[in-house]
């Protein structure tokens, strides 16, 4: 039988493996909200207990060996656990969580009452143009630790004892990455927060965006050159980029200002990685971006997450014939706003059979909900789901 790992290098090498790759909880963006992670696990009468939050924003949950063998799951992930989670609920029921645990500063996201994830807060100082200065918007970004290094050198290790193929993420390469923009992990953060001024920004003060992108790549780069040496033979795959430049019908930018603001910066990440290590490069971005993919490529991107079919311009048939034998794509499997929480499990294995058909045709592609499946979605739904791929996968 074919490993796990050689599955997913195959798919990557857009050559059609034994069966379609799996993933769930191989990244921030591929996972289940910890609500479901339990659902599951009730389901299949796996061990009771609370189950572990890997994503204190998205609150996702993390998806333990037993249960990814039941899942068919084919990638591994970091498993990042977070420190200093502290919270506290104030008088209308809203849970408020604090920068680096610290609840003497000013809370920096919250879960409404009755919600399933943290907002976060926007603490935007009031902007003086002649006093802005972008190294403020690089407060989070600095070189890696001694400790961080061990860290990732223990945990890839981990994860490529799996057998499964493995997914990293090291941070500080996706720029401009608008839920990083408010500084959730920082007790005051400087300069441009709010994510509507980002926005606006990155029309009307290009300029500091190209100089906070610069000491960005750089401080990147310089950890790569780390990180690399210590992970290089444990990892497959690196998430490069969680930059959204799509909406449900348009984008956020034209591709000419991407190709101007942002390629430079991609490009010279992804041309590291490509040099110096075996490891293909994972872009993340929602939306109606099917008018970006060309330059997506050109960036050097190998991957694409997370296939919004449901966007304007964004079928799966045409994406597969344009884009195909180019770039691989993350997810698509099966549509997560609503199909998925809303349809009927007949509907659900009805389109996941069919995205596979389309996508895994030839390889290239690896079996995802489209973005992280969230909370409210019927466990039933979610089984169908699972069955419809391993059905597919068997045939």
């Amino acid at each position: 039988m074919t490993s796990s790992y050689d599955r997913v290098q195959t798919t990557l090498g857009h050559n059609e493996p034994d069966r379609v790759p799996i993933d769930f909880g191989g990244s921030t963006v591929t996972g289940m909200h910890v609500s479901c992670v339990a659902a599951l696990r009730r389901h299949y009468g796996l061990e009771a207990g609370p189950v572990k939050v890997i994503d204190p924003g998205q609150m996702l949950g993390e998806i333990g060996d037993d249960l990814k063998q039941i899942l068919g799951v084919d990638i591994e992930g970091e498993v990042l656990v977070p420190r200093d989670f502290n919270t506290t609920v104030d008088d209308h029921g809203d849970t408020l969580l604090y920068p680096q645990g610290d609840l003497t500063a000013q809370p920096s996201a919250k879960m409404p009452r009755g919600g399933h994830f943290f907002d976060a807060i926007v603490r935007q100082e009031p902007i003086d143009e002649e006093r802005l200065d972008p190294r403020d918007n690089l407060e989070e970004f600095s070189p890696i630790s001694v400790e961080e290094l061990d860290y990732l050198e223990a945990e890839t290790k981990r994860a490529r004892s799996s057998g499964r193929a493995v997914m990293a993420s090291f941070g500080g390469t996706a720029f401009g990455d608008i839920s990083h923009v408010p500084g959730a992990g920082l007790k005051h953060p400087r300069g441009i927060r709010d994510v509507t001024e980002w926005y606006i920004s990155t029309r009307t003060r290009q300029d500091y965006v190209r100089r906070v992108f610069e000491g960005q790549c750089e401080i990147a780069l310089n950890n790569l050159e780390r990180i690399g040496p210590r992970t290089r033979d444990c990892v497959d795959v690196v998430n490069v980029c969680g930059t959204d430049f799509g909406t449900q019908s348009s984008s956020f930018c034209s591709v000419d200002t991407f190709r101007e603001l942002w390629m430079p910066y991609y490009r010279q990440i992804n041309d590291w990685i490509h040099r110096n290590t075996g490891w293909k490069t994972f872009k993340h971005s929602c939306g109606a971006i099917a008018k970006f993919i060309d330059a997506f490529i050109e960036a050097g991107f190998d991957i694409l997450n997370p296939v919004q079919c449901s966007a304007a311009g964004m079928d799966p048939e045409n994406l597969k014939k344009v884009w195909g034998k180019r770039i691989a794509f993350w997810g698509g499997g099966i549509d997560t706003q609503q199909v998925l929480p809303f349809g009927t499990p007949a509907q659900v294995r009805e389109q996941v059979l069919r995205r596979c058909e389309v996508f895994a045709r030839g390889g290239g592609f690896v079996f995802n909900s489209v973005h992280n499946v969230q909370a409210g979605t019927p466990v039933e739904n979610i089984v169908a789901m699972i069955d419809a791929v391993h059905e597919f996968r068997d045939r």
